[in-house]
């Protein structure tokens, strides 16, 4: 028989090992988005960060969100929740504070997975990120998450492209899939041409994984993003039996 005890007092449920800190935004989250909980193959559980909206987070970069994201994330701990991750790529910036205030592993942003990807690179190529917007993205964001002036980056924003910018950016109301995956992949493809010395991609938006296959597709590239950081982190959290034979 298998003995089990409850380890927190204040978590009523078990079984979710993802926790996702969300933004309070206003716009449809299509499978393979974050936001989305069928995008992923185990339970996930969501927290919105009231306080945290797009303005907010990306233009304004408002270091006042800090204790929001703190306070959510420490009730996410309190759920049972394994390990925290965000659902925006400018979470970057609360990643070292957030990370300090819990006692489990905290993941905020696909930034992270930079320094990983430049080390699997050649010393000539460098990697392309597609970010939401190029214009908020600055040192800071890279800084927080341990990314240094050496790692050769090329970016490229959304904050151009029609349907992204309306229905993401600024929450019109409704999404045409089809319009943002031919925006993003155009993205991808005139990054490339300009900067063939690219060895893999990186999307810092959390709204753009449905089209990483698309983007691969027509670049022939790795593509990484908030999923392929969460599968790694959730195997890590939850080691699984191998079954098979000699």
């Amino acid at each position: 028989m298998t003995m089990f005890r409850v380890k927190n007092k204040k978590q009523c449920w078990y079984g979710e090992s993802i926790g996702i800190l969300i933004l309070n935004a206003n716009y449809p989250c299509v499978p393979g988005n974050v936001g989305n909980a069928s995008s992923f193959p185990f339970p996930v559980r969501y927290k919105v960060v009231k306080e945290a909206s797009i303005e907010r987070l990306l233009k304004k970069r408002d270091k006042t969100l800090l204790k929001p994201f703190v306070d959510a994330a420490i009730e996410l701990q309190e759920e049972g929740v394994k390990g925290i991750t965000g659902a925006c790529g400018f979470m970057a910036l609360f990643q070292r504070e957030v990370a300090e205030a819990v006692g489990v592993p905290v993941f905020l942003s696909s930034l992270l997975q930079i320094p990983f990807i430049h080390r699997t690179l050649r010393r000539n190529q460098k990697i392309g990120i597609i970010t939401a917007d190029s214009k908020s993205l600055t040192p800071d964001h890279f800084v927080s998450v341990g990314v240094n002036a050496d790692i050769p980056l090329v970016i490229s924003g959304m904050e151009n492209q029609t349907e992204f910018r309306e229905a993401i950016l600024e929450e019109k109301g409704s999404l045409d899939s089809d319009r943002i995956e031919q925006e993003v992949v155009g993205v991808a493809k005139k990054m490339v041409n300009e900067h063939p010395e690219i060895g893999a991609l990186l999307l810092e938006c959390s709204d753009l994984p449905p089209y990483g296959h698309a983007i691969q597709r027509e670049t022939s590239l790795p593509v990484f993003d908030f999923f392929s950081m969460i599968h790694y982190v959730h195997t890590a959290l939850v080691r699984k039996e191998f079954r098979g034979f000699v």
